[in-house]
């Protein structure tokens, strides 16, 4: 804050506040104070500035809108994985039991989503059937939503060899 004092030669330089009498000390304001001796009715805005300051502003909303389009695209599809996910581990869990897994395919429909089982026999060169009392089977399932995205489980079960 300035102090203002009634001396010949004031420290920073006064200007007088208003065009009028410059009598009283408490009219004065100092020179550093943004105005520059300018008259109060001539201060404000030039349309340049205004429209720099527009077009600053449309830019920035403009970007502000292109990263709210791209979060909500965003969320969509990781929404439609989670559906897709869940739908594939409901379509697993309601399998049945191992022992009355069967050869074969099957397929149906949950929550508007498509699905189908292949359940193969697991082929590998390394495992000898008759050493053990387990047989290893392929499961495939393949999930598929409305709007076209495929997921694709593939697991192996161990089913026990009936005896014979």
């Amino acid at each position: 804050m300035f102090r203002l004092t009634e001396s010949k030669t004031p420290n920073p330089p006064l200007v007088p506040a208003t065009a009028g009498t410059q009598r009283l000390a408490k009219n004065w304001i100092p020179a550093c104070a943004g105005m520059s001796g300018i008259a109060r009715s001539t201060r404000g805005f030039t349309l340049i500035e205004v429209l720099v300051a527009l077009a600053v502003v449309a830019i920035s909303l403009s970007a502000i809108g292109s990263l709210i389009a791209v979060t909500v695209r965003g969320v969509r599809s990781i929404g439609g994985h989670m559906t897709l996910v869940e739908t594939t581990r409901a379509v697993v869990t309601g399998l049945p039991d191992r022992e009355r897994l069967e050869l074969g395919s099957f397929s149906g429909e949950a929550a508007g989503h498509r699905w189908r089982v292949d359940v193969l026999p697991f082929q590998a060169n390394f495992i000898d059937p008759r050493a053990t009392d387990w047989m290893p089977q392929t499961v495939v399932v393949r999930v598929q939503s409305p709007t076209g995205p495929i997921l694709q489980v593939n697991t192996v079960q161990l089913r026990r060899i009936p005896p014979q």
